[in-house]
């Protein structure tokens, strides 16, 4: 088992977009060792050998981990890998999303609720034992704002028109569990991190968070004519979530300048 002074941070779908980026800025930090989840072993190895290319001083400080969130059998080998590999965990960062703009049938929510909602959640739970041993653990759920309800009935908000029925319920769901985790995890139990005696598990930071608009391979949408922002531009406001510089709003569905009804 390897023993690690550094925080260990899982983020899923690591390969691309936001996740990669969080993964690259961390890693330039040194002061983690990042799990750089991905479902595909091409692009998440192809992610990790081209992050440790730009930070090769902290190179033996991320990893590849193998994890397809539509399926128990990943989750339940990516648990038992953290375990027995690194023995800690600090963070997770439930970063991995799908969206579909094809007609709302089962199967396209089905596949929006198993990465966006469902597999999150039994992830976390997962890995929940783990993370409490952790002096500082918390979750951030990677929302967005078109998961607000508030904002879908405030005909003024830019979440207001848009459909993708699909992504939109299943962001509402992520929320959803983001409180009940942070009701069940953070709210009503354990000790804080530094209060905290040995043997005694500690109370995790729980938070739903929305970059933004960004650039990505999520929608055909999403790009610098429509509007969206790079990665390494949303991901700064990410990392202060990640760093605890707003652990004073914690268990709230937060964006880079403030905060979005639920």
């Amino acid at each position: 088992m390897a023993s690690l002074a550094k925080e260990v941070v899982l983020i899923t779908g690591a390969n691309s977009g936001i996740g990669y980026e969080l993964a690259r800025q961390l890693l330039s930090k040194g002061s983690y060792h990042v799990l750089l989840g991905a479902r595909s072993a091409d692009r998440g190895t192809t992610a990790l050998h081209t992050i440790q290319s730009q930070h090769p001083q902290h190179s033996p400080n991320i990893s590849f981990l193998p994890l397809d969130l539509a399926s128990d059998t990943s989750i339940t080998a990516a648990t038992t890998h953290i375990t027995t590999t690194h023995g800690r965990l600090d963070i997770i960062i439930n970063n991995a999303a799908v969206a579909s703009y094809t007609a709302p049938d089962r199967s396209a929510f089905r596949t929006a609720f198993d990465t966006n909602a469902t597999g999150p959640y039994l992830l976390t739970k997962s890995l929940i034992s783990l993370l409490r041993q952790s002096p500082n653990p918390r979750i951030v759920n990677v929302s967005s704002g078109a998961g607000s309800i508030g904002r879908r009935l405030t005909p003024a908000s830019p979440m207001y028109k848009i459909q993708a029925e699909p992504y939109r319920a299943s962001k509402v769901a992520m929320n959803m569990l983001t409180a009940c985790l942070y009701v069940e995890y953070g709210l009503n139990y354990g000790v804080e991190g530094e209060e905290a005696k040995e043997g005694e598990e500690r109370r995790v930071k729980v938070f739903a968070y929305d970059p933004g608009f960004t650039i990505s391979n999520l929608s055909k949408a999403n790009t610098v004519e429509n509007g969206a922002r790079s990665a390494e531009e949303t991901v700064r406001s990410l990392v202060e979530v990640v760093e605890g510089r707003r652990d004073g709003e914690v268990g709230r569905f937060l964006h880079n300048t403030g905060e979005y009804p639920w």
